[in-house]
């Protein structure tokens, strides 16, 4: 599965029917996707053969409904309430929705509903699975027509198909993949006939992807004919930014990227995550001057989110449906919602309040954001970063002339190296916070696709009592010859690009939860182990860094003796006596109190440190919590393990070390 991280690619208002609030507060858009794959004679061509591995294998038709498939395997756990559906054209066979034998194919010929835009079953995902993995089934269905089909009879297709089954959905995308270039190059009158079903298509608040894919010997050209076709703004949003897709090109030998992949890249590009935070909030630049944002949480942890509980225990899986009753602690009637009041303790005495009182004392104004002043870049500080920043970009609906007010604070803070300091309330009843508003810049990758659009950043400032500065201790600066040495290990250990992508790593816990929800909706075999591609890679990095490593542990090892040699007697700023010249008052016989052991007696050891044996029988016993911080940190040292501060860190350390060694 890929990394389930699809949100829904457009953003509903306050008053849309179909929008929902998860339970973490972010406002979630039903998002309807219909798949529409060309399958033509050179759709269905076996690509060049190649002893590559990353060589291109399917035909583009059949990579496509790999990728449909996928795509829909990962949708119907991740978004259970957002609908999908297939639409292939250019086929020999035709159907559309509900027609019987006798008027299949009259509606819309050369058009096939594979799967009507609906929400996913686990008999659609079936569907899909057998008609890839099955070639005689494949080849009966993806047989290609010999006339060619109207495009503006399939965009009016996909019109119908919208229309009756998502009415009132705010995202509603058309996924279109094909190699054609240049439909209808002889016939004007067709190509301006697809030119009007677009823009029905475009009015209707439906936004059409273009997945467009290359041969090695013909690169797709958008000019011919889909720049009329394909329009550059989200409909549903008009105000955010949409990237460019570039061609998704089979590959060419050994240094090319199989079709499959660069299709499943681009799809996911598409259905990447936006959470809506807040919609159409006052921007208040000056006394006067307000303009309107949208805010958006643009990187977010990816966590399992439980949309609903399932019972299992009977012999098909069940929606569960809970039903929860407020009773009393000492008399167990039920409470009614009328009786509960909210009350403070003050002064020893219980006051209550009313409801209103309670939503009067929360209410700190409308929400907005009033910039207050302005200051240098420089003056904030990286410490001052302790809650995830707000992407915010302007909006028309409210304010018409947002986006060039908008454009030209960004632009300028950006030109200046300033930031805005703002009084920030996102929501109603939300706590009012400081903020700093930062420009941010476009970026773009190698390929001039955007990856970041942009716009300004919402920082919340901490408080006095957020700030946590770490004590003074005394720093020993490591000498210029580790320092240098210690570069040498980390030049070997950088990344392709020397850029962390976190895009291109999927979370394997978050992996594997979505993989169990798999197995059990489609009657599958539950997989064993997960999937872990975050693992490193030890072979070769013991190969390329291995020796690097053990002569710097040499060197700062020798160099840590000389260090003792050279301070031994002196004390640190705190009047303790160093480590290495304390004494052990066991062996002076002075009659002094015995150092304490882990288990209370004698120490298991000859220098007091606790043994593996042991070690392993607490760890077997669940009793290692038990021990001193000392004891854990003594122990973790002479197995080369760097230990924390934390003794619930230390703990789970040593719970990491065995467990590892028994999976070995």
């Amino acid at each position: 599965m890929p990394d389930p991280t699809n949100h829904n690619g457009g953003y509903g208002e306050d008053d849309d029917e179909d929008e929902e609030v998860d339970d973490t507060g972010y406002r979630t858009v039903k998002d309807a996707v219909l798949f529409a794959i060309d399958v033509s004679k050179t759709m269905l061509k076996d690509p060049p053969p190649s002893d590559s591995k990353k060589a291109d294998h399917d035909k583009p038709a059949v990579a496509a409904l790999k990728c449909a498939y996928t795509l829909m395997q990962q949708r119907i756990i991740s978004n259970p309430n957002d609908m999908m559906g297939v639409l292939l054209f250019g086929t020999e066979k035709s159907r559309f929705q509900d027609e019987d034998e006798h008027s299949r194919g009259l509606s819309y010929p050369h058009c096939y509903l594979l799967t009507d835009l609906e929400v996913p079953a686990a008999a659609d995902v079936k569907r899909l699975k057998s008609l890839v993995e099955d070639e005689d089934e494949a080849a009966d269905l993806l047989k290609p027509s010999d006339e060619e089909v109207s495009m503006a009879n399939v965009l009016f297709c996909a019109n119908q198909i919208f229309t009756t089954k998502a009415p009132n959905f705010s995202s509603r995308r058309l996924f279109l993949v094909t190699d054609n270039d240049d439909p209808h190059s002889a016939d004007k009158s067709l190509r301006s006939a697809a030119a009007v079903r677009a823009k029905d298509l475009y009015d209707l608040g439906v936004t059409i992807e273009l997945f467009p894919i290359s041969h090695s010997d013909h690169a797709f050209d958008r000019s011919t004919f889909y720049d009329d076709i394909i329009y550059s703004s989200t409909p549903a949003d008009p105000d955010a930014p949409v990237p460019v897709t570039t061609a998704a090109k089979a590959s060419s030998g050994e240094n090319g990227i199989s079709l499959l992949q660069s299709l499943l890249s681009n799809i996911a590009s598409k259905a990447a995550p936006r959470r809506a935070l807040f919609s159409n909030l006052a921007f208040e630049i000056a006394p006067g001057v307000k303009i309107s944002v949208k805010g958006f949480i643009l990187l977010k942890r990816q966590e399992p989110v439980r949309s609903s509980f399932i019972y299992i225990g009977g012999e098909q899986p069940q929606i569960a449906k809970g039903v929860s009753t407020l009773t009393a602690e000492d008399t167990a009637r039920t409470v009614e919602k009328a009786d509960v009041r909210k009350a403070y303790k003050f002064g020893g005495e219980t006051i209550t309040f009313k409801e209103e009182e309670m939503k009067a004392m929360r209410n700190f104004g409308d929400p907005v954001l009033r910039i207050i002043g302005f200051k240098p870049l420089s003056a904030l500080p990286t410490w001052a970063n302790h809650k995830p920043s707000t992407f915010i970009y302007p909006s028309e609906e409210d304010f018409v002339g947002s986006s060039r007010v908008f454009s030209a604070l960004q632009q300028k803070l950006l030109k200046d190296q300033k930031m805005g300091l703002a009084w920030f309330i996102p929501r109603r009843n939300a706590i009012p916070t400081l903020a700093a508003i930062i420009p941010g810049a476009e970026q773009l990758s190698k390929e001039g696709v955007q990856t970041m659009p942009a716009g300004l950043w919402i920082r919340p400032l901490p408080c006095a009592d957020d700030v946590r500065f770490p004590p003074d201790v005394n720093v020993v600066r490591a000498t210029d010859d580790l320092i240098d040495m210690i570069r040498v290990v980390v030049q070997q250990l950088q990344l392709p690009g020397g850029v962390y992508d976190p895009q291109k790593h999927s979370n394997p816990a978050l992996q594997w939860f979505y993989r169990i929800l798999q197995a059990l909706a489609l009657e599958e075999e539950l997989p064993e182990k997960p999937d872990d591609k975050t693992i490193p890679r030890y072979r070769q990095i013991d190969k390329r860094a291995g020796q690097y490593v053990i002569e710097w542990g040499q060197e700062l090892e020798k160099q840590h003796i000389e260090y003792q040699r050279h301070n031994a007697g002196t004390t640190t700023a705190t009047g303790a006596a160093k480590r290495g010249t304390t004494t052990n008052s066991a062996s002076r016989g002075d009659g002094s109190k015995k150092p304490k052991t882990a288990n209370g007696g004698v120490p298991a050891t000859t220098n007091g440190a606790l043994s593996d044996a042991d070690m392993k029988s607490k760890y077997e016993n669940d009793t290692v919590s038990k021990l001193t911080v000392a004891v854990l940190k003594e122990w973790l040292s002479s197995k080369g393990l760097k230990p924390t501060s934390k003794k619930a860190d230390l703990v789970d350390q040593v719970t990491s070390y065995f467990e590892t060694k028994m999976e070995e």
